[in-house]
């Protein structure tokens, strides 16, 4: 009999965001699958999970997928995590949860943080439908997409790294206009959450002054 891959979201912040179903799960499997083993032990080591880890990231080769992929086959269970969050969401999961349904292997997800919804949640923004882009390309397509945005109704949901927050927002204001709403969610759940709102010139003018820190989510609707 085969064994089960459980897909569990875990905190992208604090350490208390995470469901008591998640921490039973993370105790009973027989192996935890962990983006960064450093990183997760740190979870770990809070609520007394001494499950064994086995690293799986962006960089791991196919040797790899292989040997999880033989431990299901064989009926142990893995629980998969990532960094923070919920695992397939912008992160190298999806892989590992692609190879197990193409050997028929039971997949059950544990519901968590995500950080893009938690930063949809108070946004103030239109909920009832929105367009997710993870992380944006670097170059090729990306003048592609952000014209498209110009008959986006939609709110607009994407990640970007503190380094180019900057360029990113006057890039894309350079070419869709300044007739938006924009919310900066940063550091969410951890000690310097902020939540920013206003137009792109005001953001933008804010984080120029201010060294800008942390992991972020940009949200965007038109006015």
């Amino acid at each position: 009999m085969k064994g089960t891959l459980y897909i569990v979201a875990t905190p992208i912040g604090n350490l208390e965001d995470i469901t008591l179903r998640a921490i039973r799960t993370l105790k009973e499997v027989d192996y935890i699958a962990a983006e960064d083993t450093r990183h997760s032990k740190i979870l770990l080591d809070k609520y007394e999970i001494n499950t064994q880890q086995i690293s799986f990231h962006s960089y791991s080769d196919d040797h790899k997928l292989a040997q999880l992929i033989q431990l299901l086959d064989e009926g142990r269970s893995i629980a998969l995590i990532t960094d923070a969050g919920t695992p397939g969401i912008s992160d190298p999961a999806y892989k590992l949860i692609q190879a197990a349904l193409a050997s028929q292997i039971n997949l059950v997800p544990i519901p968590g943080a995500s950080a893009f919804l938690t930063a949809l949640s108070v946004s103030g923004l239109h909920m009832h439908s929105f367009v997710y882009y993870g992380f944006l390309p670097l170059k090729k397509g990306r003048q592609t997409l952000f014209n498209s945005w110009l008959e986006e109704e939609r709110a607009i949901i994407f990640y970007e790294s503190p380094h180019r927050i900057v360029r990113t927002l006057e890039q894309i204001q350079g070419i869709i206009g300044d007739n938006w709403q924009v919310v900066i969610a940063r550091e969410l759940t951890k000690m310097y959450e902020e939540v920013l709102r206003g137009s792109f010139s005001e953001i933008i003018a804010h984080f120029k002054t201010k060294n800008p820190k942390g992991e972020f989510v940009v949200l965007l609707q038109k006015v």
